[in-house]
Order: C-alpha cells, then structure tokens, then sequence
C-alpha cells in the first residue's frame, strides 16, 4: 500500500540525517560537566597484578581521578550467561588489552597522556592461547570457579566442566550414529578451522555515563538496551528504574555491540568521580574489545550407496576467548547450523565453547552460523566427491522438504530450499558471456534464528493524525526503525509521512529483548501491529460511543475513521469525544511466548535460509582468488522495504567475503599481531563481485506482519564454502583452514602440481 504524499526519501527517514551529517551518534553528544576517560591496558597476556602506582597520573594537571580494580572489587563480577567479569582487572588479566586503570580528566588529551604514567607491575602466569593448550593436561586455569546465571539472558544457562577451561558443552544425540555407520556404503570425515574475526564496525565502542546518587543514565551504541539495563542495575544495586540507557544512531554493530561490552567499566568511573565520563575507544581498542568465536571443527558423515545420508556427527570446539561473554550460546548454535537443511536420521553433535587467553569472544552476525556452515557446505562437496555423485544432485537428494523436521526437537522447514538453488542456478549473472560453468561453487544453509519472543510497543495516535512509535529496537543501519514505521503505518492505514519511530531510551521504550538474531521484524514488528491496532480499537471504541454507529462498521481511511456514510477525521473524533481539541490514544502491544496461541515459543521462530552461488578465477602464479559472479537467495516470507531488504543480504554477503579470503584477528602466543585498522584487511567496495545477483524469494509465509521472516544473517553463511567448493571443483584443492589468502592458495597448488 502507498500513498502518494510519500516520497523515496521517506523510505528511510534516517538515510537523510546520515548523509547531511545531521545524524547523532555518542560522539557528538556533549553531557554538562563531562570529563574524559582513558583506558591503562594490560599488555600481559596472563599475569598477577602486583601493583599498580597511579600517582604521577593523578599529578598532572587536568587529571581527576584513576580508577583501579581495587576501587570497584566489592561489586563483584558481572556476566550474560556466566558471573566471571570484573568491572575492572582485579588481582590478574587475563589477555593482552584488559582494562587496568582508566585515567579520568578534564580532556581526552590529558587523559590519554597521562595514562602513560600509570606505572602496573605484573607477574607473568602459565597461559593457554588456543583451544588445544586450554584443552590440555594441566592447562593452567583461566577462571577457577564457573558462577552459572540460568536464564539471565538466554533462556537456560551454560554447563561448564568444572576445574577446566571449557564453560560450555552442548550435546544433541538422535538416532544411533555407531549402528549407521556400521551399515553405511561410505563413511568421510574432514576438520576444518575457522579463525577469530574483528566486527570492524565503522564506529567504536562509545558510551556516556552518569552516576548520580542512586541513579545511572548511560549513552550508548548498545544493541540490547534492556541487558546493558539488568546489568548495570544488579551490579551497582540500584532500580531497574532508576538505570536509564539512552541509544542515539549506532554506525554498525554486528552483535560487536550486543549483550554488554564497555560499560560497567564507564559507569565505575562516573561512579567514582560522580560526574558524567565519556570513554570512546578507538577501532584498534574496539578490536581488543571482542571478536568472533574461532573454531575447530571434525565432522563425519556416512551415505547408503544411493548417496542418502544415513548418519552425521560433528564435534565443534570454539574459542571464547578470556571471558564468557555470549559464547556458550555461540557454540549451541553452531551445533544446531552444522546440520543444515538436510534429513538426517541418526546425529551426534557435540559443541565446546572454551577459555583461552585471547581477546573475549562475542555475538557476530549469524552466531556460530559461518564456522558451522564453513566446514559443512566444504564437507558436503568432499563427501560427494568421494562417492562420484555431482554435489548439487547430493544435496537436492538429501535436502530437507517443506514441513520436514531436521531434527525431533526443532520447528518443521518452514522454506523449500531446492527452490532457493534453483534460483541461484538459473541467475542471471551466470547466463553472461565469459561465464565458466565449470569454476563454481554452491553452498546452503538454513538456521536457527529468533529465539526469544519477547518484545512490547507503544504507538501513539495525536489528534492530528501523526504517529509515534515506541520501541526498544536498535537502528544500527538496517533500518529497522523505518520498518516500525511502515508496519505501523500499513496497520492503521495511514500515510508512512505520518509516523515517527522514537531513538531508543528505556525510560520512554518498553522491554524489548534486544536487537539481534534477525528477530525485530518478526518479534518486535508484531509487536507494533499490535499496538496499533489496540490504538485503532480505541479509536473505533469512540466513534462507535460517541455518533452511535455499530464499531463493526467502521474503518480507517487516511486522516481519519470511515463510518460508512461519510468520513470523520481524528480531529473531529478527540475533539468531540474530549470536550476539548487536542488529544490522543496510545495502544500497547505485547508479544510473548505465549502469544498467538503458542505458535511463537517453538524454536526457531522460522527459518533463516540462504543459497550462495560463486563463480572464482584464480591467479595460479600468485594464487589470488577473483570473484567475478556471485548469486545469493533467501527466503525472507515478504519483504518490507525491498531496497533495505537487498541492501541487508548484499552485505552479509560482502562480509562473507571478507571471512573467507582475508580476515583473521591473528594471535602469536596470546599477542594479538594485526589488531589495528591498518594491519587487518576487510573487503572494500572493489571486492565485491561486479555481476552480484541477489533473489529473495517472498511466499507471505512468515509468522512476521504481513506474512515475514527476519533476514539479514542468511546470506554471510553460503560464500566461503562456496568458494572453497569452486576451487576444489575446478583446481583440484580443498582449503580448509580460513582465510582463503593468496599464499594458501599457491602453495595447495604447487602441492598438487
């Protein structure tokens, strides 16, 4: 439905703020009496603290304070899913760029010169800097004790091996794998690995707090407000009402900026100088904030001599890094993302999430999605290989159909996914002159997003026909504020001019869970829809009181209500209803497990969906991989904002591209090597493949407004493998260590020449 008074600059409000530069980030923001604050970093990467002398520091001019972990100690620890994080460093740190000290001081200048006069004395302990040393006999102990918090942010909670460094074991067992095996034509086993990943988000990690008293205002860039909210709350013992977290524009998140990063540390120093300090960190210092989970996969599958797979077991260890964080949810999804869309009657799968001495690992777009994915999608075309069978036939025979279970306990597909490769095999990219059929490669996935179907809106109707829109949900570039809009506007047929979506404060918003795992359109979009059309029931509820009309009668026409006979604008009906000419009606929608009759507490909440075809060529004397034609398709149910839509799978895609031929957060015995903008490569715009196909396949079928399904993760998931499988198709190599680099490249070719 549109309306003519709409114009293509109202597709995205906050395009135009962007691009005039009138858009608000931390940054920009200025708090009264603001002071500044530096972060001391360890470059130990396991050590005791013996001391920390601070008084030089303090000395210099401009200077007001030092904050140490002994300040904030009887806080105690803070977590997501597991208690195990100082505000500050405490007795030790744990890997090189833990906060030691932040100097607080009238200038960022001042704070930051300081801050070299922060004298810390460390004692170097026994470290473990990958999963194989964490994993080790004796391997000295990152954290001594695991503090479960079930339910606390996930629904659940992690199961730690106590006295080792794994915090998280997930096990999923159908069928019987052994008895399978034994009776299979063909059995293949691969191992593949998977790197630690910077989110490399434009804007670093940036926040404002203010410590007053008994209560905590925070700006942040946060993607889950009401977690930052809870932590904050509990940690300073202080009223979830009286913690107000304020989100302006955020310039990129990637769930770099989820569940909780930097702020505990920023709100001890307001606490301790009580005045308002900003902390805003530099992309090099975002980088040693948190990063993707790396991985080490062994995965096995076994095939009857029709090439049907009969069993799979999969054993996924992940690197969480030195803290938790949210890794213990990172290494359950991988287990439930390296099934893919196929009919697999007997599984074993097992996921490790372990410590390590490293940056912490976090949520990243698709959480466990694209190591899982990665060494699946490659395993599958060896498997096929090896057995003869052409891997685009070995898939179309194993896939899943709709309505099928992929596993007893998870939500049947809710997608046809052989049509989603039929759309990428028929692409228009491919039919061009030059194209080589015989350099590509295919991959699939379908994933388990959505989660936690819990979500309100507030949407307020004025007297004059303008809309506010009140929600939790994060506008990290995706544009999901305009969707709130739309969805909105459509819902109580109104002009998309009309409404407006307010920034994200949580002393204005209502509890949302957070913004992540393509759940907002779904979750929080019905959300909306039903709080407009509680606010359209008010509306008719006075029509039908005041003129006496039958309520069923009625409906909403642009301006106002339509009785039938003749037409009643909002002014008219507040107006006349008030006694006096100005008010409003404010519906609330609620949206929880068990909303729509239970339909939405089965997991996932739908299926996220992708198939990724690539075209390579590569440079046998340099072994640089070139990506000429790229076809990506999704199932998105409907798509809202066709152009935000394309725009959300092109750069998961981009992304993807970035994973697979030249990101890695590299470590040398714990010291992160490239954690700076200049030494850590991500694609730019001339990477992207020139003849780039994106399809989203829309059937309604989605249990979004309108018949959607969230989107946006999808499409990062197909294209290493992909990639991997056209070089394996067509130069005779399997990589299976990522990044694809030049050099890995040249040398699986001279091995094979």
């Amino acid at each position: 439905m549109s309306h003519a008074t709409d114009s293509m600059d109202s597709v995205r409000p906050d395009l135009i703020e962007k691009v005039t530069g009138r858009a608000e980030y931390i940054t920009d923001l200025v708090v009264p009496g603001m002071l500044h604050g530096f972060v001391v970093r360890s470059p130990a990467v396991h050590a005791r603290i013996v001391s920390i002398d601070t008084a030089a520091a303090k000395s210099v001019d401009g200077v007001v304070d030092v904050l140490v972990g002994e300040d904030v100690a009887a806080f105690g620890r803070w977590g997501l899913v597991l208690k195990d994080r100082p505000i500050i460093a405490v007795e030790r740190v744990r890997y090189v760029g833990e906060p030691v000290a932040i100097v607080i001081a009238e200038t960022v200048e001042i704070a930051e010169n300081a801050a070299e006069l922060v004298d810390v004395e460390y004692d170097e302990l026994p470290r473990a800097t990958t999963i194989q040393e964490a994993m080790a006999e004796g391997a000295p102990l990152i954290h001594e004790h695991h503090e479960n918090l079930e339910d606390f942010y996930f629904k659940g909670g992690a199961r730690p091996t106590q006295g080792s460094n794994v915090f998280h074991t997930y096990r999923n067992n159908v069928g019987d794998v052994d008895a399978a095996e034994a009776t299979a034509a063909y059995v293949h086993e691969d191992h593949f690995t998977f790197p630690a990943i910077s989110h490399f988000a434009m804007e670093p990690h940036a926040v404002i707090a203010d410590f007053r008293g008994d209560a905590l205002t925070v700006w942040t860039g946060a993607q889950t407000p009401t977690a930052v909210q809870k932590v904050l709350s509990r940690l300073f013992g202080l009223q979830i009402a009286r913690v107000r977290i304020i989100v302006p524009f955020v310039g990129g998140g990637f769930g770099g900026k989820a569940s909780v990063k930097i702020e505990p540390l920023v709100a001890a120093a307001s606490w301790k100088v009580q005045r308002p300090v900003r902390v805003a960190q530099s992309i090099s210092e975002s980088m040693l904030t948190c990063r993707r989970l790396g991985a080490e996969i062994t995965i096995r599958t076994a095939v009857d001599s029709k090439g049907r797979i009969l069993a799979k077991r999969a054993k996924l260890l992940l690197d969480g890094g030195a803290y938790s964080d949210t890794g213990s949810a990172v290494a359950t999804k991988s287990a439930n993302r390296i099934m893919g869309p196929y009919v697999t009657p007997n599984l074993r799968l097992e996921a490790s999430a372990v410590y390590t001495n490293t940056v912490p690992g976090a949520a990243f777009r698709s959480i466990g999605g694209p190591q899982a994915v990665w060494a699946k999608e490659s395993h599958m075309d060896n498997v096929a290989a090896a057995i003869g069978m052409d891997p685009a036939e070995f898939r179309l025979v194993n896939l899943a159909g709709r309505g099928e279970r992929t596993r007893p306990d998870l939500r049947p597909l809710d997608m046809d996914m052989s049509e989603l490769v039929a759309c990428v095999s028929q692409s228009s990219v491919f039919e061009a002159q030059g194209s080589n059929r015989r350099a590509r490669g295919l991959a699939v996935a379908a994933t388990d997003p959505a989660n936690t179907p819990i979500a309100n809106a507030l949407v307020r109707l004025k007297i004059d026909g303008s809309i506010l829109v009140s929600v939790s949900s994060i506008e990290v570039g995706q544009g999901a504020h305009a969707t709130m809009a739309r969805i909105a506007a459509q819902t109580l047929n109104q002009p998309f001019s009309a409404v407006s979506t307010l920034r994200t404060d949580t002393a204005v918003a209502p509890y949302d869970w957070g913004t992540g795992a393509s759940r907002s359109t779904v979750v929080v979009g019905l959300s909306v829809e039903s709080a407009a059309l509680d606010a359209a029931d008010q509306i008719f509820d006075m029509v039908a009181d005041v003129w006496e009309v039958p309520k069923e009668t009625l409906s909403l026409v642009e301006g106002g209500v339509s009785t039938g006979p003749e037409t009643l604008t909002f002014h008219q009906i507040f107006h006349r209803t008030f006694g006096i000419d100005s008010g409003e009606v404010v519906g609330r929608g609620a949206i929880t497990p068990r909303s729509k009759n239970g339909a939405l507490a089965e997991s996932p909440l739908f299926w996220e969906t992708s198939a990724g075809l690539v075209e390579i060529v590569v440079d046998e004397d340099t072994g640089q991989i070139k990506v000429p034609r790229y076809a990506s398709a999704a199932d998105i149910g409907r798509a809202i904002n066709r152009v935000a839509a394309e725009g959300q799978d092109e750069g998961a895609a981009a992304m993807g591209f970035g994973h697979a031929l030249y990101e890695e957060l590299e470590f040398e015995d714990g010291q992160p090597v490239n954690a700076t903008p200049i030494d850590y490569t991500i694609p730019r715009i001339s990477d992207v493949p020139p003849a780039f196909d994106t399809i989203l396949v829309e059937n309604g079928d989605g249990p979004g407004p309108g018949g959607a399904k969230g989107m946006g993760e999808g499409a990062i998931l197909p294209v290493a493998p992909a990639i991997a499988n056209a070089l394996f198709s067509t130069y005779g190599i399997r990589i299976t260590d990522l990044p694809m680099t030049p050099e890995k490249v040249w040398r699986a070719l001279q091995q094979r020449k």
